[in-house]
C-alpha cells in the first residue's frame, strides 16, 4: 500500500490548537480528544469573523447560521450530557415547545454572549466525563428505554459536532472564502 507523502498532506497553520487526536489511545482519551477537537474545529470557524457576519444565513433557504450552529450546540451540550444523561434538572437552552427552532431561528442577543454560554456548557460536560468513573456508567433512558451510557453520549457528541462543523464549513467559506479548517 502506497502513502500520501507528508508533502501533500493537509498543515497545520501557526493558529491551529487542536489536540492530536490518539492513533493508538485508550477508548476514553480518543473519544474526549475527538470530541474536543470537533469543539475547536467550531470555534476556529467562528474566528475572526466580524460579529454581525456570525448570523449571516447564508445557504437559503437553510435558517442555519454560524451563529445559530452556537446556539443549537451549546443547547445539545447541556441537552445530552446533564439532562439526558445525568438528568439534571436544568432548562432547555434555546427551545421551548412554543418556539423549537429558537437556536437557528431567534438570533437576538450579543454573539459574545453566545460564545460564553457555549464554552460555559463544553465546561460543563467536560466536567461530567472527567467525574465519571467508567464510560460503561449509564445515566438517563434512551427514547428506546434503555440506559444510556457515557460512551454513547460521547460517540453521539462526536457525530453531532461533525455533522454541523460540514454546516460550517460552507457557511465559512460564503462569508469570506476561508476554507481548510
Amino acid at each position: 500500500m502506497s502513502q500520501i507523502p507528508e508533502e501533500n498532506l493537509s498543515p497545520r497553520w501557526a493558529e491551529d490548537t487542536r489536540p492530536e487526536i490518539p492513533v493508538a489511545g485508550d477508548e476514553r482519551s480518543t473519544l474526549t480528544a475527538s470530541l474536543e477537537w470537533h469543539r475547536q474545529t467550531l470555534e476556529m470557524k467562528c474566528s475572526g469573523v466580524d460579529p454581525a457576519r456570525l448570523s449571516e444565513r447564508g445557504i437559503p433557504p437553510s435558517t442555519m447560521s454560524l451563529h445559530g450552529i452556537l446556539r443549537h450546540l451549546a443547547a445539545v451540550e447541556r441537552w445530552w450530557f446533564q439532562i439526558r444523561y445525568r438528568e439534571d434538572d436544568v432548562e432547555l437552552l434555546y427551545y421551548s415547545d412554543d418556539d423549537p427552532g429558537q437556536d437557528f431561528d431567534s438570533l437576538g442577543g450579543d454573539v459574545a454572549e453566545v460564545f460564553d454560554v457555549w464554552h460555559a456548557e463544553c465546561g460543563r460536560s467536560r466536567e461530567i466525563v472527567a467525574t465519571t468513573a467508567s464510560l460503561e456508567v449509564t445515566g438517563g433512558l434512551s427514547r428506546s428505554g434503555e440506559p444510556i451510557s457515557l460512551r454513547w453520549v460521547l460517540v453521539q457528541m462526536i457525530a453531532e459536532y461533525a455533522r454541523h462543523n460540514g454546516h460550517a464549513d460552507l457557511l465559512r467559506e460564503r462569508i469570506d472564502g476561508a476554507t481548510g479548517f
